[in-house]
């Protein structure tokens, strides 16, 4: 050991139990935040001032952590470390926002470490996620992913909160985390900590799900230079686009001066070809009501009503684009009614394949003294892609960032950030449809006109239905733009860049519906909380306490968040200095105590906690949680729990104010209400579709709307509150067989009361529910002036509503997880998992289809060495998930089972500090979607190269 300046460089080698040095090994001095990790020759030297004697504890993934006493300087130390199983001391932060034993956390955790994620197959740490038990992975596209647990999953996961070393990555107007868009690259990732199941009774708002922490690595420990290549290549088949190559470089570099300062840089950049959603199932075929199941011969291909999967602008079921064409003589029959949707565009003519995700992050660590740290970071993240909320959005050049500032200690941490949120060049995919129709075809009364006159006149010639139907669908299309045209492409280029879609476009001076489709939202969100470690004081039980604020702060941009100080008129108008109106702020403030004793010489750990949350628009909510886990022998550990859990409306579902495609998208708070009555002025969607279904059969008159007005029902909607989570857990996790065999079992059962989802209501103009006006209005022919195509009655029409609100039921789910690791010869490793989770039917329907969106059943099951032979290791994954229903206001549907293999082989090669993985998702290029609507994921071949500067010293 040498001196200087006073502080002493500790330094010596580690080897395994075999006599081979060890990389990676984590050194730190016990009680201190001084440590450093050992190089590719297994020697490591840390730079101190501690007093001796001292402690050295020495940590890596699959071996015993050991603890060195030094008494005094003297010669290099020479330490050797024990293979064991890999969890038996791993240690979690997630679970209970303080370092614990994985082993003895209370309730349900996965850890994906380092040696896990680099023996996965998938292309990246955060793809991994997939394979991790009870998780279920929903893919927008190639840069957007969001992981859930626990049944109710839908793309844009209000209920499942992620964390970058205690950041909420999520981008705040949008109201969920944009992937892994701004979080940490391949080369800064130390580890992943997933909570399945509610965490709100530590972390409030939006972890009544679950919830992933990405916990990167600390430059004093991990220090040098790294680089990250990965070249892949995807759409194999040709089937949706041709093949296409995937790009991802990243960068780290990292330096610590002596144990008093540390800083890391990191960026990558990501280039590809998107999945492409190409589904184009009918989701209203004619033998449904909505169509036309009364003439046999429009049937399959020639459905007027079509309502397609990844088509928009043929909204049929929505009852946006569906147009009523009335007087028609069929079959010899008059007074006939026909139900035809506009044509549309798809998916795949609206949206741009290609996806970037350009990222840096910085961090500057700073070490006062032994045992506190303070760290400022950045990060900037600028992606493309597509994500579905109640339409798809195209996401363009979407900037997100956040400031950290913290400070923690020996027994406190004070944590603050900011987000910044700038959706760039987005759009709606959903009213760009609309007004590509619009502007090239006409709006709906005029084209109905266009195809009712060519309808008859070839009904008149003796052309059967069907034929006589797709001429009419020609006639009215005639002059319509066409996907791969430039007039196509330059008006498409307009719309995007319109922002207000409530105003009519210069286009077209009397064009009677909305203009543009643009997504432009900037917001921040302030965030600071802090926890304070009192069982050294307290010392009858340890006592963790914190408390959290956070303020979002919202730029109106008259187009998904209003002013709602102005008058409604004006809302979605510009005001002379170019903005939309004041700011609007959604804010709250928590705090939580957590106790936690040991009984029995620390056989049994009971752990109770209290959380208390306030935000100004609901009433305040306690959050309890109480837990035991009990080891009667050592490694074996059982476990129960019991927490009741809230989550505020995010920020879309509380303040939106859209207009989403004739549908106006509003938040569950009740003074938006003010002036539009959809909340006690308005009828339930379901009962107004089934309302024209038999108008239309008895003739399509005033007289047989009236005889049938019994149909429509209030909607009544419910004044929104805080949704609500009871859940039951246990738990059984044990290392057997002479520590060859994991062993980690759960179960759940969860009741949500006031479930928030989305209603459609329609609302009459200017008349009262049970007036002969209001019952008129809901006739599909007096929807509104653009959509009419005759009118029998005076009526004023209708507004149509999609509001966030509470369900009326309550919703029960329940499930179990099994996972298990069996090491068994060398380094040879098998592992399975199988997830179960149900929902209990309810006995009555609800107001709107909650989704639960999630298979009965799905399995893992891996096979593989990481070191078969010196430095040259495998894995192998088999996925099989159950067909299940996906339900959503978009897409419903029936999504089929999957089953896949995922496979690698990778090489280390020290002397050039590099190792070198060729891998596969889905080998055999099996075709499949995860959610309906969702694109079709194909095989993802890949080549990655690492060039590790930590093994340099």
């Amino acid at each position: 050991m040498a001196q200087i300046n006073g502080n002493y460089i500790l330094s010596g080698l580690v080897e395994d139990d075999t006599g081979q040095p060890l990389p990676g090994v984590s050194v730190k001095i016990k009680g201190s935040t001084a440590g450093s990790t050992s190089a590719s020759n297994g020697m490591f030297s840390i730079t101190s001032n501690a007093k001796f004697p001292l402690t050295l504890v020495f940590s890596s993934i699959g071996f015993k952590p050991q603890e060195f006493l030094v008494n005094n300087p003297g010669s290099m130390l020479n330490v050797q470390l024990v293979t064991q199983s890999m969890v038996i001391n791993e240690v979690v932060i997630t679970a209970s926002r303080q370092e614990e034993r994985l082993m003895r956390s209370p309730v349900a955790i996965e850890k994906l470490d380092i040696r896990s994620i680099r023996n996965s197959p998938a292309p990246s740490f955060y793809d991994a996620l997939e394979n991790v038990k009870g998780v279920q992975m929903t893919t927008s596209s190639l840069t957007f992913k969001v992981p859930n647990t626990r049944g109710f999953n839908i793309p844009n996961n209000f209920r499942f909160l992620q964390l970058v070393d205690g950041v909420d990555m999520q981008a705040a107007t949008l109201g969920v985390p944009l992937g892994n868009a701004i979080g940490p690259t391949e080369l800064d990732i130390a580890s992943v900590e997933i909570t399945p199941g509610a965490a709100s009774a530590l972390y409030g708002m939006n972890a009544i799900n679950g919830m992933a922490n990405l916990i990167t690595k600390n430059p004093f420990t991990y220090q040098g230079l790294s680089i990250y290549q990965r070249t892949g290549i995807n759409h194999v088949d040709g089937i949706d686009h041709s093949a296409s190559v995937l790009s991802e470089t990243a960068l780290r570099y990292a330096k610590a001066f002596s144990n008093k300062f540390a800083f890391k840089l990191n960026g990558s950049y990501m280039h590809g070809t998107d999945w492409i959603s190409n589904s184009t199932q009918d989701q209203n075929p004619n033998s449904l009501p909505g169509a036309n199941p009364s003439f046999s011969q429009l049937n399959g291909a020639n459905n007027t009503a079509y309502d397609g999967w990844n088509r928009y602008g043929d909204d049929a079921l929505a009852g946006s684009n569906l147009i009523s064409i009335s007087g028609l003589t069929i079959n010899g029959k008059p007074n006939q009614t026909l139900r035809v949707a506009r044509t549309g565009y798809y998916e795949k003519d609206l949206v741009n394949p290609e996806v970037k995700n350009l990222k840096f992050d910085a961090a500057f660590h700073y070490r006062p003294n032994e045992h506190t740290e303070m760290v400022y970071s950045y990060r900037i993240g600028d992606m493309d892609g597509t994500f579905q909320r109640g339409n798809k959005i195209r996401l363009q050049d979407v900037i997100v960032q956040n400031h950290k500032l913290e400070v923690k200690g020996k027994n406190f941490k004070i944590l603050s950030y900011i987000s910044l949120e700038n959706t760039g060049k987005s759009y709606n995919v959903k009213p760009l449809a609309d007004n590509l129709d619009l502007y090239s075809g006409g709006g709906n009364a005029v084209w109905a006109a266009k195809y009712k006159a060519a309808l008859v006149s070839q009904l008149n010639t003796g052309a059967d239905l069907a034929t006589a139907n797709n001429a009419a669908r020609a006639a009215a299309d005639a002059g319509r733009v066409l996907p791969g045209t430039q007039a196509f492409n330059d008006l498409k280029s307009t719309i995007i860049g319109i922002n207000n879609w409530d105003i009519k476009s210069s286009l077209i001076p009397d064009a009677p519906a909305t203009g543009g489709a643009a997504l432009v939202q900037k917001s921040r969100m302030y965030h600071l909380e802090g926890q304070w470690d009192l069982s050294k004081t307290i010392k009858i039980f340890d006592l963790l306490v914190g408390a959290d604020a956070r303020l979002y702060q919202i730029i109106p941009d008259g187009n998904n968040f209003v002013d709602f100080s102005r008058p409604i008129a004006d809302r979605n108008q510009p005001l002379p200095d170019g903005s939309f109106g004041n700011y609007v702020y959604y804010k709250k403030v928590g705090a939580f105590a957590q106790g936690t004793k040991t009984f029995f010489d620390e056989k049994l750990k009971v752990v109770g906690s209290l959380r208390f949350d306030y935000n100004p628009y609901y009433d305040p909510k306690i959050t309890p949680r109480i837990a035991a886990v009990y080891s009667p022998v050592e490694n074996q550990n059982f476990r129960v729990t019991f927490q009741q859990g809230y989550r505020f409306p995010s920020l879309f579902e509380a303040l939106s104010y859209v207009n989403n495609g004739r549908v106006k998208r509003v938040g569950s708070l009740p003074f938006i209400d003010q002036g539009l009555g959809y909340l006690d002025n308005s009828y339930t969607q379901t009962s107004v579709v089934n309302f024209n279904n038999a108008v239309a059969a008895a003739g399509n008159t005033d007289a047989a709307a009236l005889a049938n007005k019994g149909l429509l029902q209030t909607a009544d909607l419910p004044k929104a509150r805080p949704e609500r989570i009871n859940s039951f857990e246990i738990g059984y996790k044990s290392v057997v067989f002479d520590n060859k065999v994991v062993i980690d079992w759960d179960a759940y059962s969860n009741i949500y009361n006031g479930f928030l989802g989305q209603v459609q209501v329609y609302v009459p103009k200017n008349s009262m529910l049970g007036s002969d006006a209001a019952v008129l209005a809901m006739l599909d022919r007096n929807r509104d002036a653009t959509t009419a195509t005759t009118t029998t009655a005076a009526s004023a029409g209708q507004e149509r509503y999609r509001v966030y609100t509470n369900a009326k039921n309550d919703y029960h789910n329940y499930g179990s997880a099994l996972g298990i690791t069996y090491n068994f010869y060398k380094t040879y490793s098998m592992a399975g998992n199988i997830s179960f989770n149900k929902l209990v039917a309810n006995k009555t329907d609800d107001i709107f289809v909650t989704g639960f969106n999630t298979p009965i059943l799905s399995t893992n099951l891996s096979f593989g060495n990481r070191e078969i032979i010196k430095n040259f290791g495998f894995n192998v994954i088999y996925k099989w998930q159950q067909g299940f229903l996906w339900e959503s206001p978009l897409v419903t549907g029936s999504v089929p089972a999957i089953h896949i293999f995922d496979a690698q082989v990778s090489l280390r090669v020290p002397q050039y500090k590099a190792i070198v993985k060729i891998g596969a998702t889905n080998l055999l290029n099996r075709r499949y979607i995860q959610y309906a609507g969702g694109p079709t994921l194909g095989g993802l071949y890949y080549v990655a190269i690492t060039f590790d500067g930590l093994l340099e010293k």
